[in-house]
């Protein structure tokens, strides 16, 4: 068998009972690490800390795994009206603020087909109104009598770019704006005065 020390390089061809010798005196086990090779590759280490390494990669993997955003999902038509596309816009921003991609599904139906710069014309829309939140993963496409892209949430750094931007026009705009100057305030009329009574003619 090919035997390969603690420190990935090669010793050579050994007997087993040489090779496990080898492992025993090093403190370490014999590993064989690929059986279907010929000969046969094996490898001197710690066994324990090898199964307690594998175990913690493969939990990291898990756990990744499952972290990862799942793609939402919302379906518009080319005639939706004003108060549902706005309320659908709302919910794509909520997904995307959690981290979520999300799937934009413009639908046609019957005659509609035969004008599809509708359809991209809403999506064009759609993706002016949600371009502070994120951005189309490719240009739309055609899938059957769908207009389909998928919108992904900016990182953190962009939308903390995009706020700050957002704010420095808004400042712009009001510096811009004439300031009117104070109106000067009315001059109170003194109440007449009282005559005296040494000045009343008796």
């Amino acid at each position: 068998m090919l035997v390969i020390d603690e420190k990935g390089s090669k010793i050579g061809i050994m007997l087993t009972k040489d090779a496990v010798r080898l492992a025993e005196e090093r403190g370490l086990d014999l590993v064989e690490v690929g059986g279907s090779a010929d000969p046969p590759v094996t490898k001197i280490m710690d066994l324990g800390k090898f199964l307690y390494q594998k175990h913690k990669q493969e939990k990291e993997s898990r756990k990744k795994s499952s972290g990862q955003k799942s793609i939402k999902e919302m379906k518009f038509g080319v005639k939706t009206e004003q108060h549902d596309l706005q309320t659908k816009i709302r919910h794509i921003i909520e997904f995307m603020e959690t981290g979520h991609k999300t799937k934009v599904i413009v639908m046609y139906r019957g005659r509609e087909m035969a004008h599809p710069e509708l359809g991209r014309e809403l999506l064009a829309r759609l993706l002016e109104q949600l371009s502070d939140y994120g951005a189309p993963e490719y240009a739309a496409k055609q899938e059957g009598r769908n207009l389909v892209t998928i919108l992904a949430p900016h990182s953190k750094q962009t939308l903390e770019k995009i706020r700050r931007q957002k704010e420095a026009e808004a400042k712009s705009r009001q510096a811009a704006e004439p300031t009117q100057a104070p109106q000067p305030a009315a001059a109170a009329s003194a109440p007449p005065s009282a005559a005296k009574e040494g000045d009343k003619i008796g």
